[in-house]
């Protein structure tokens, strides 16, 4: 795997979610090197988590790739000259593999985090639907979010795609 790959194609997230992003900001997949970027600072900011190095941080990105097609791990990023392209954002989609709808796919959208302070700008709200947008893409007909996520969006609890 090269230093630079994304966790999975950036074209399962549209583009009406990057439009709808304040200017400077990106939405994208995770990278093998955004532990440098700053990736554990949103999570910080929403929960313990423990001190990762920089190598246990890569296993972990390595061992989710390796499991194709169930963790898509998103990002937002400020591009900013003062930041230098810190990661703000993040949320996971995990695609639960059922035997239920002939064979079909549930997501579950887990560990959404906003630095706090960039909080306040909709980035949370940017990160679920772009998360949603790669639920729908990948197939999954129904996405199940924790109920901290709600704070940021309108989107019901439980969607279901038909």
């Amino acid at each position: 795997m090269m230093a630079c790959d994304s966790l999975f194609p950036a074209s399962l997230i549209s583009a009406s979610v990057q439009a709808d992003l304040p200017h400077g900001y990106v939405v994208r997949p995770l990278q093998r090197s955004d532990y440098s970027r700053g990736h554990l600072e949103p999570l910080r900011d929403l929960t313990y988590i423990g001190e990762i190095s920089e190598q246990q941080w890569i296993e972990r990105f390595d061992w989710m790739a390796s499991c194709q097609g169930t963790y898509y791990v998103v990002v937002i990023v400020d591009t900013t000259k003062e930041s230098r392209g810190s990661i703000v954002a993040t949320g996971t989609l995990v695609a639960e593999k059922k035997f239920l709808y002939k064979l079909g796919i549930q997501g579950h959208i887990e560990d959404v985090a906003v630095v706090k302070y960039e909080q306040g700008k909709k980035l949370g709200r940017c990160l679920l639907a772009a998360l949603t947008d790669v639920a729908r893409n990948i197939g999954c007909y129904k996405v199940r979010s924790e109920p901290r996520c709600m704070r940021f969006t309108r989107i019901n609890r439980h969607v279901e795609y038909t």
